[in-house]
C-alpha cells in the first residue's frame, strides 16, 4: 500500500481541522453540563428527600468522541423510583417541574419538556443541555431504567459503568481508540445526509471499534483502522454477535434473532440495534463496502488528485491535505 500522497499524519490533520470537537470548545460544554450538575447538588444539600438524586454528563462529550458539529449535550438525570410516574410522558413533565424548582433561577422557557427528555437552555450561549431521566433504586453503580427511545420499554442502564467501558479502552489503546470512533462518526454523518433511510448510531460505532480492538485491531494507522472497520462490516455483514466479558458473561447475551445484534456492554438483555431492520443492514454494509473500496483505491494510485479524489467519496468533497 501506497501512503505518499494522503496518510496517517494527513488524517489525522483533517481530524483535527474538520472532525474533532476542539478542546476549548468541549471544555465550556463540559462547565455548562457540570453548572447544573453542581446546582442539584447544592439544592441536595438542603432538600436530601428531593425526587432528584444525581445528574451526571452522558453520551459522545463525556465520551470525549464527540463531532466538532455537536448540537447539544447529554446529561443524565436519576430520578428517585418511588417518586416517579411511570408513563413517560408523566416522567418527562414531572422531570421539568422539578428541575425548574431546582433551578429557580432559570425562566420558565429555559426548561423544555420534549418526547423523551427535558431541554435546558442557556440564555447566555443558546447552547441546550438535553436531560434525560433515569430512574434509579440506589444501585451502587448507578444501574437504573432508562426508557428506550426506540420502543418506550425501560431498559436498564448506568452511565458510569458506559463511561468507564470507554475509559478503560482510551487507556489501552491510546488516543487512537477515541479518533478511530470520531472518523467513523463523521463518515457516519455524511452517508446520513446522502440518505435517510441510512442509519448507524454513535453508540453502535462505539462499540464495532471496541469489539475489533478488543480483538488486536491496530488503530495507530488511520488509513489501515478505518479500512479494517469497512472491511470487518462488509464481509461479516453483522452475523457476529457483538458483546463483552466486562460486566457479564457474554453467553448471557441470547439473541433474538434480529438482522443486526450488537448488545449493550453493560446489559446483556439490550439489543441497541434491536430495530434495524434487513434494509438498515444492507446500507451500513454497502456503504462500508464503498468506503472500503475507496480507501483501498486510494492507497494505490498513483497520482495525488486520484488519491484525493478516492479519499473524497470517504469523507465528503471538502477532503483536502
Amino acid at each position: 500500500m501506497s501512503k505518499s500522497h494522503v496518510g496517517h499524519s494527513d488524517i489525522a490533520r483533517f481530524a483535527d481541522e474538520r472532525v474533532n470537537l476542539k478542546r476549548d470548545d468541549a471544555t465550556e460544554l463540559r462547565r455548562q453540563a457540570n453548572l447544573l450538575r453542581d446546582k442539584l447538588e447544592g439544592y441536595l444539600a438542603d432538600h436530601p428527600d428531593f425526587a432528584l438524586r444525581k445528574m451526571q454528563l452522558s453520551g459522545s462529550l463525556a465520551k470525549g468522541t464527540a463531532l466538532k458539529s455537536i448540537s447539544d449535550i447529554d446529561v443524565a438525570c436519576y430520578v428517585g423510583s418511588t417518586a416517579a410516574p411511570a408513563a413517560l410522558p408523566d416522567l418527562i413533565a414531572f422531570l421539568a417541574e422539578k428541575l425548574r424548582k431546582a433551578f429557580p433561577n432559570f425562566k420558565p422557557e429555559q426548561v423544555t419538556p420534549k418526547t423523551y427528555s427535558v431541554g435546558v437552555t442557556f440564555m447566555t450561549t443558546g447552547n441546550e443541555v438535553d436531560i434525560v431521566p433515569i430512574i434509579y433504586e440506589g444501585d451502587p453503580q448507578w444501574r437504573g431504567n432508562l426508557i428506550s427511545q426506540d420502543t418506550g420499554e425501560p431498559l436498564m442502564t448506568s452511565v458510569p459503568m458506559h463511561l468507564e467501558f470507554i475509559r478503560k479502552r482510551k487507556t489501552q489503546y491510546d488516543k487512537h481508540f477515541a479518533q478511530t470512533i470520531r472518523l467513523l462518526k463523521f463518515w457516519a454523518k455524511l452517508r446520513k445526509n446522502e440518505n435517510e433511510d441510512f442509519r448507524l448510531k454513535s453508540f453502535m460505532i462505539e462499540l464495532i471499534v471496541a469489539y475489533l480492538a478488543d480483538r488486536g485491531m491496530a488503530m495507530n494507522d488511520y488509513p489501515e483502522a478505518l479500512q479494517q472497520v469497512f472491511t470487518f462490516i462488509a464481509t461479516d455483514e453483522f452475523a457476529s454477535t457483538i458483546a463483552f466479558s466486562d460486566y457479564y458473561a457474554m453467553s448471557q447475551c441470547k439473541g433474538g434473532g434480529e438482522p443486526v445484534e450488537i448488545w449493550d456492554p453493560v446489559n446483556c438483555e439490550n439489543n441497541v440495534a434491536k430495530l434495524y431492520t434487513t434494509q438498515n443492514r444492507d446500507l451500513i454494509v454497502d456503504a462500508a463496502l464503498d468506503a472500503g473500496d475507496a480507501i483501498d483505491a486510494a492507497l494505490r494510485t498513483p497520482t495525488k488528485g486520484e488519491t484525493l479524489r478516492y479519499w473524497r467519496k470517504v469523507f465528503g468533497p471538502t477532503f483536502d491535505v
